[in-house]
């Protein structure tokens, strides 16, 4: 166990320590769950080895190791760390950090500036690192846990390497508990399921899984064990909930919408259900359920984005929980329709050529003129009212001259879709019989 604890420190003050920091690895090697940076092929393995570190983003939940591996590498790099968080850091600080890494790197040595939650900090305050990593003063290494592609600068990304750090899976915590273990000489007083639970609870935060563990040992009785029932009322913690306005709510939206585009009604019920039980507005929900109809299944099922209406106004009538049975009927309905994004392809390339050709008039026999002028100007000249003619149809051509027919709109042969590609093609074979010269 004393191996354990820092060496400038006395065993006692080592032990008031939280566990999560006793148990921080002291090598790059010791590094758990994150072996694709720093196992023995791993990317920052091979920039040791190779003697040079550039500027890096990791990005990664909270609990996944980020300023462990920061501290390390500028250990076994050679380099002066400085830490600061962008909670509490300003330009000023910022310019004082800058000056002691010149004066570092005046005297041959360079400086690996870590700076926590970079995303926190504005445009301006992101683009002050850009000369000090251009010319060499620092390393920058920034953590965050949001999508850096959101939350930083282009010209920052341009200059570091992203690098991904993963949740812990369960082998991973479960090797965090067994060293827990080690260090504290006993086990944890959990059976089979209710360690799983914690594993569970934990969320793939390492940090988080050693908090838990704490807990139970500072709860537990002499020779007492707790089932899973027992560890949630000691820990009052239950299954993991994401933040609404980060990563964690962008994942699981995703996860519903390809589940339903993907036809698949219980993986789409269960992300749904993810998300009502981690808070989720409903209404947000049935927002995105009208969007899925009118993007996935369209016209291959008109009845999909009128049941989605119907299942909102539900939830309005009936509240929370009752509610949410009516969004989940949407759900299930719309993974289980046939799929089509015939209107949403033909709306976008509509749209592309509203814009290319924006200044193009439509043709004159198609506008009214309701002035003498405009008559005489040949407005309506030659305009066929489709209700008077054969089949109701003139077959005319609505285009402006410039561009001529064009095609957006191409329905595929499935659900009611089928039965408006017959009306098209019949149509389209009546144009040409009554345009032919």
């Amino acid at each position: 166990m004393s191996d354990l604890f820092s060496a400038s420190e006395p065993p006692e003050m080592a032990s008031a320590r939280p566990l999560a920091d006793r148990l921080r690895p002291r090598t790059l090697a010791e590094v758990t769950g994150q072996e694709h940076l720093t196992g023995d092929d791993g990317v920052l393995s091979r920039m040791i080895a190779s003697g040079s570190l550039g500027s890096m983003i990791f990005w990664g939940p909270p609990g996944t190791g980020k300023t462990t591996v920061a501290r390390l590498l500028s250990g076994e790099a050679g380099l002066a760390f400085e830490q600061i968080s962008a909670i509490f850091s300003g330009v000023a600080d910022l310019k004082k950090v800058f000056e002691a890494a010149r004066a570092r790197r005046m005297s041959g040595r360079q400086t690996l500036l870590f700076v926590d939650e970079i995303h926190r900090f504005n445009r301006a305050q992101q683009d002050s690192f850009l000369p000090v990593m251009e010319d060499g003063t620092v390393i920058l290494v920034g953590a965050t846990t949001e999508n850096p592609s959101f939350e930083l600068n282009a010209a920052l990304l341009s200059r570091a390497r992203v690098l991904t750090f993963k949740p812990h899976d369960e082998d991973s915590i479960q090797e965090l508990l067994s060293r827990a273990e080690q260090a504290e000489g006993k086990t944890l007083p959990l059976d089979a399921d209710a360690r799983a639970s914690l594993i569970r609870m934990a969320d793939g935060d390492g940090r988080a899984a050693l908090t838990l563990a704490e807990e139970v040992w500072r709860a537990a009785r002499r020779d007492e064990i707790f089932d899973a029932a027992a560890l949630q009322n000691i820990v009052q913690r239950r299954a993991p909930v994401y933040d609404k306005g980060q990563d964690g709510h962008y994942n699981l939206i995703s996860a519903l919408h390809k589940s339903v585009r993907g036809s698949d009604p219980d993986a789409a019920l269960y992300y749904l259900c993810r998300m009502f039980d981690a808070g989720e507005d409903p209404l947000y929900l049935g927002r995105r359920l009208v969007r899925m109809a009118v993007e996935d299944i369209g016209l291959a099922d008109p009845q999909a984005l009128v049941i989605c209406n119907a299942a909102k106004d539900a939830y309005d009538y009936l509240g929370s929980p009752e509610g949410e049975l009516a969004l989940a009927e949407a759900c299930v309905y719309l993974a289980t329709a046939p799929k089509s994004n015939g209107v949403y392809t033909a709306y976008k390339a509509a749209m592309r050529a509203a814009k290319e050709n924006g200044s193009l008039l439509p043709p004159k026999h198609i506008l009214n003129a309701p002035t003498k002028l405009m008559k005489g100007e040949g407005y309506g000249d030659g305009y066929r009212y489709d209700h008077d003619e054969p089949d109701a149809f003139s077959g005319q051509d609505y285009f402006p001259k410039k561009m001529g027919r064009q095609t957006f709109y191409d329905p595929p042969e499935r659900g009611f879709e089928r039965e408006i590609r017959k009306r098209l093609e019949w149509w389209a074979k009546l144009r040409r019989e009554r345009t032919a010269p």
